[in-house]
């Protein structure tokens, strides 16, 4: 608790020396380019790669990136796989974030998908744009990449639906202040921000004093007063209940940063845990108290049935969308649930703004640390999967997710394809989440923004920031839908040197739309591509960088997995799995049940009224 509350006080110093700092930034004699402080900010913050696509309004600040000593350029092949990397790193890369470099325009239009995934996730991205100069915006010429009609700031409006804060460089006497403040802001609401930076301020000089002081994703203390009363309200609920509690987890744990102190308050406490989708690795799934994850009506019935049975269930970081709720099927009446957010609390039917979850966690652990014997005592199901015997040599679902998890090692960083559009790999979101995942392993997947073909991109970014962390191998479970929309970052891969390991699920076309509607329609078809033949297109002709397979049966697939030298991850590899097209995991028909019926497509046509 005194950890938190002097982080907090020294992020508010730091803020109000970097007011000073921003009165005198003009009388200070260390001189600095506008380019340079914004590379060394963002190397403060941790960051030693970028994602993007040259182009011509950024070349003058890319020739600072490339002869930076820390900063790697990553170029990709289009400005939307760019931000999906750029996504990918930031998620792994914690308490770092991703940035993304465009040109104006064409290229931060084509990066826009990307970046509104990253604010729908609560993923913190920057996203900087060279721009035509300042002179040039004053006047308004012809441009190629505007309009034709004079509105260069088209583009700028565009991003505000997309980033929580924008900073529009035009004055060098303001730039430091403004490129901390968007900087700030990415880092403590982990969301994604935007910077354009023209290229006459590229290589101006401007004060370097502000970077004497570091910036801080610490958030403001809670109001001592407010806080207290909370922190009564909830113990008050917790002895109604008499202990009989659980905790839900869910994407905001990870987001916002408050893991350790979750854990600390799960140790010291004993209450059961479980988590959402996309709160999944949040807690140790070998851990004795963990349950597994609850998806209101699509759980394992041992699962619902402990969480909805709860007395009390204390929420943190909860994101409660369609995906990650069952189609919002939660059985968790409201008087008996206390939800706890970055930026405000809710106990019952009581909203309490501006009091966050970091402080408030370790308060909470204090009061509560009493439950501990009884508490420990609540059964939890155990969170296991066994492998099924089937008699058919044909790898399935129910069959392919159990035996993977005896393949996944601790520290692997696992990334699978959306489970909420119109691709066949859907089933690798979905069927990841019967399975427990070894000890600080890592997984990635977008249950709420759902853009088909994010994975592959996203791969990229995360496996270099788990090369530069430290982390283990990287495995991406993909269909052929979704590898086909995003598929050249292969191509950036074997130039980066990053080996990981894709499991292409070859099933032949969008399986989810299938089970959705349109079960024999051509539009969930795809035409089938040479799939290991890919590396050889993508710059590894004699196959010296990567190695591809093809399984058909159960044998097949045990067989490779059990192979050391494929296990080890020496080269990148793709694994063609072949399924049935009709084949999909249990809780993703669930979910596609579900979501057929709220979508209701009506065979007949509505009659036209005019008025």
């Amino acid at each position: 608790m005194a950890t938190e509350t002097s982080a907090a006080l020294q992020a508010e110093i730091n803020r109000l020396q970097l007011e000073v700092s921003s009165l005198k930034a003009q009388q200070g004699t260390e001189q600095i380019t506008v380019g340079n402080y914004l590379l060394a900010r963002l190397e403060q913050l941790g960051v030693t790669s970028m994602f993007g696509v040259p182009g011509d309004f950024n070349l003058g600040f890319l020739d600072l990136v490339e002869d930076h000593p820390t900063i790697n350029w990553v170029g990709n092949c289009n400005e939307l796989n760019a931000a999906y990397a750029a996504d990918g790193y930031a998620r792994v890369k914690e308490n770092s974030i991703g940035v993304i470099t465009t040109t104006f325009g064409v290229g931060e239009l084509s990066a826009t998908n990307g970046i509104a995934g990253a604010f729908s996730e609560m993923v913190p991205v920057l996203h900087l744009v060279g721009v035509p100069s300042t002179p040039q915006q004053a006047s308004k010429p012809m441009l190629h990449h505007t309009l034709g009609d004079g509105r260069f700031d088209a583009y700028e409006k565009a991003a505000k639906q997309f980033t929580f804060s924008q900073a529009n460089l035009r004055d060098k006497n303001d730039a430091a202040a403004e490129i901390d403040r968007v900087l700030m802001d990415c880092i403590t609401v982990a969301r994604p921000v935007y910077i354009s930076l023209p290229t006459d301020l590229v290589h101006t000089k401007i004060s370097s004093t502000r970077l004497r002081i570091p910036l801080t994703r610490s958030l403001p203390l809670n109001d001592p007063q407010v806080e207290s009363f909370v922190l009564g309200q909830i113990v008050k609920l917790f002895e109604e209940a008499k202990g009989d509690a659980l905790v839900l987890v869910d994407a905001c744990t990870i987001r916002h940063d408050v893991r350790e102190e979750l854990n600390d308050f799960l140790k010291k406490t004993g209450f059961p845990v479980y988590a959402a989708p996309m709160g999944k690795t949040a807690v140790d799934e070998n851990y004795e108290r963990y349950g597994g994850i609850y998806l209101g009506a699509i759980s394992r019935p041992e699962i619902k049935e402990k969480v909805e049975a709860a007395k009390l269930v204390l929420s943190v970081g909860a994101v409660m969308s369609d995906y990650n709720t069952g189609n919002f099927s939660y059985n968790i009446p409201t008087k008996r649930t206390i939800e706890l957010h970055s930026d405000h609390t809710r106990v019952q039917y009581a909203a309490f703004p501006d009091i966050g979850m970091k402080q408030l966690i370790p308060k909470l652990t204090e009061r509560l640390v009493s439950y501990h014997t009884n508490a420990s005592k609540l059964p939890v199901p155990k969170f296991i999967s066994e492998i099924p015997r089937e008699g058919d040599a044909t790898i399935t679902h129910m069959w392919l997710w159990p035996r993977m998890a005896t393949f996944f090692k601790p520290k692997d960083v696992i990334v699978t394809e959306t489970g909420t559009y119109n691709d066949c790999s859907s089933t690798s979101n979905f069927g990841i989440q019967d399975v427990a995942l070894p000890e600080k392993s890592v997984l990635l997947s977008q249950v709420l923004w759902g853009s088909i073909g994010w994975s592959v991109g996203s791969l990229l970014g995360a496996s270099i920031a788990a090369r530069e962390v430290g982390l283990g191998r990287t495995i991406l479970f993909v269909g052929d839908g979704s590898l086909q929309l995003t598929v050249q970052e292969l191509s950036v891969m074997l130039r980066v040197g990053v080996k990981p390991i894709i499991f292409l699920i070859n099933n032949s076309g969008y399986t989810v739309e299938r089970y959705i509607h349109g079960k024999g329609r051509k539009y969930n078809d795809i035409i089938n591509w040479g799939w290991t033949n890919l590396f050889k297109v993508f710059g590894d002709p004699d196959g010296k960088l990567s190695r591809t397979y093809t399984v058909r049966t159960k044998d097949d697939l045990s067989k490779l997995l059990e192979d050391k030298t494929f296990a080890s991850a020496d080269k990148i590899q793709l694994v063609e799995v072949m399924m049935d097209k009709l084949d999909a995991p249990r809780a993703l028909k669930m979910q596609a049940e579900l979501s057929g019926t709220t979508n209701a497509y009506a065979a007949v046509s509505s009659p036209v009224t005019v008025a």
